[in-house]
């Protein structure tokens, strides 16, 4: 893919140099010509210094042939305009906004831009790790409202069945790998201790999941 990383920063930098190692074609934009040195020996090679939402600058970064833009700036304003320029008058097919105020974000959702709180993110993710150990958070979605969760079955789950755990809309067992084989359980599959098993939980399910694996 084609893609546009708006900012060089901490988070720009990192995304940057991770599309370029799993094959993507990277042009990164920053005010600041300094900050592409950051990207040290494995840098995308192609850098444009200039304001990350000026028409022009996104012209000669290639933007009317980009398959995706990430504004990932420290301003949020600097993010939206990019992100709707690219939207809206671009047509890019994938546009990812990063913002600092999680209140905006339903704002901008409601005008079609994918937005990632890394606010909202981090504080979702710090609750789950302080009180819900036992779970093994694999990926996080929206922002943070459900997780994919995996967990080890233990004796206490043993003979219960997925439908016993699958219970609300809050909680969907998607997965079960067993002796090394992963397959989609059904309602009456049981459990068997040793089980991997990989279960989608919205965030106000937690708690009440959790207290399902103790067997309580």
């Amino acid at each position: 893919m084609k893609i546009i990383v708006a900012g060089c920063g901490r988070v720009g930098r990192d995304l940057s140099l991770t599309l370029v190692q799993e094959g993507h074609t990277v042009t990164v934009i920053d005010p600041d010509p300094e900050l592409f040195r950051n990207l040290g020996p494995r840098s995308p090679g192609n850098t444009i210094a200039g304001i990350v939402f000026d028409r022009d600058v996104l012209t000669k970064a290639g933007i009317e042939r980009a398959d995706a833009l990430a504004a990932v700036t420290t301003s949020d304003n600097a993010n939206i305009v990019t992100a709707r320029i690219a939207r809206l008058i671009y047509h890019v097919p994938q546009v990812v906004t990063r913002l600092y105020e999680p209140s905006r974000a339903n704002v901008y959702r409601k005008l079609g831009l994918q937005t990632i709180s890394s606010t909202t993110w981090g504080v979702g993710r710090i609750v789950q790790l302080l009180t819900h150990s036992r779970l093994d958070s694999v990926y996080e979605l929206g922002s943070g409202e459900v997780s994919l969760l995996e967990f080890e079955i233990g004796p206490a789950l043993d003979g219960r069945t997925v439908q016993q755990i699958d219970a609300t809309t809050e909680i969907k067992v998607v997965s079960i790998t067993r002796s090394g084989r992963a397959f989609i359980p059904s309602a009456p599959t049981p459990f068997v201790t040793g089980d991997l098993v990989h279960v989608v939980v919205a965030r106000s399910a937690q708690a009440r999941f959790e207290a399902l694996l103790e067997g309580r």
